[in-house]
């Protein structure tokens, strides 16, 4: 398997034997996803204990340790960018950037270019975590294109796979800041309600049934009671697709200016329309986590961005 790349182990506990093998690698290798996972199987990459190839992805996990090649990362398709960062903290490992709202993390349909991911390719200049399988930043977690915040992106695939692993176990400490439509009463409490795309909608998040969907927890308390509206944190105990946005709608709070999930209820119409606000009123403002590398605990904190805080000012009793 010398063939360039990179081998990592897996150790399968003996809880997971007998389950699928892609499945029980996923488990034991955040990082990677999957669905990759079944093409590295399939094309012979994992070995087992006995040094023999496994190549079906179904076959039934062994306990014990597997060794997986990672081929070179391929080249990314998207250009470097000289697009402007707000490096919060930085090291050869991972960096941290404050992302402002409308900034799109990932390259796709409709923003192939302009994105998280292109500055990152400039700002980092080859120093960039390959685990995903391209050579691109490493994405460990996302903030929507209109929520402003702090997010961590890996440069190494140590950082990386620390990091997923982290994110796995719900150990990052996340918390954000919204203005939501009304004042919760009790002002603070915990929404676990699954989240799954929506039947109607293919795509919206929607609360579903348990089984139907992941398992999404919400913490929130009240910040400060404003004019039919309130400043509130959520943090998050897991980090699901619009996970504050739909746990807040679910309570009878959405959050104010969400063209999603707030436009059954909308409030402060005229306000926001005089504002020009017209994203979402959500902000990453927290961020802890173990550094993967070095274990110091690193924590950042982020202060509302102007536009926020223009609709903080306008609210206030």
């Amino acid at each position: 398997m010398d063939r360039g790349g990179s081998i990592i182990s897996a150790t399968i506990a003996v809880e997971a034997a007998g389950l699928r093998l892609d499945r029980a690698l996923a488990a034991a290798l955040p990082a990677i996803s999957r669905e990759r996972l079944k093409t590295l199987i399939s094309s012979g990459e994992v070995v087992d204990e006995a040094g023999s190839a496994v190549r079906d992805p179904s076959a039934k996990a062994r306990p014990g340790e597997y060794r997986v090649h990672l081929q070179p990362p391929k080249p990314l398709d998207n250009a470097a960018q000289d697009i402007a960062l707000d490096v919060v903290f930085e090291d050869e490992h991972l960096i941290v950037i404050d992302k402002p709202a409308g900034l799109v993390v990932h390259p796709a349909a409709g923003n192939h270019d302009g994105t998280l991911v292109n500055a990152l390719l400039h700002h980092c200049a080859g120093r960039l975590s390959g685990i995903g399988g391209v050579a691109r930043p490493g994405i460990v977690h996302r903030i929507d294109k209109d929520t402003s915040g702090l997010m961590v992106a890996a440069k190494t695939d140590a950082a990386h796979e620390g990091l997923s692993a982290q994110f796995a176990r719900h150990s990052i400490d996340r918390r954000y800041q919204a203005i939501v439509t009304g004042i919760p009463n009790p002002p603070s409490g915990t929404v676990d309600a699954p989240l799954g795309r929506s039947s109607t909608n293919r795509q919206k998040m929607a609360i579903v049934a348990e089984g139907r969907g992941k398992r999404a927890v919400t913490h929130f308390r009240l910040l400060a009671p404003l004019r039919a509206s309130a400043l509130i944190e959520c943090r998050l105990e897991t980090g699901r697709t619009h996970q504050v946005r739909v746990h807040m709608t679910s309570l009878g709070h959405p959050l104010l200016g969400d063209p999603v999930y707030g436009r059954g209820k909308i409030t402060h119409r005229e306000l926001l329309n005089q504002l020009d606000f017209k994203r979402q009123a959500l902000h990453a403002a927290s961020l802890g986590f173990k550094h993967p590398v070095t274990n110091a605990e690193l924590s950042f904190e982020s202060a509302l961005p102007s536009d926020m805080q223009e609709l903080f000012r306008a609210l206030t009793v």
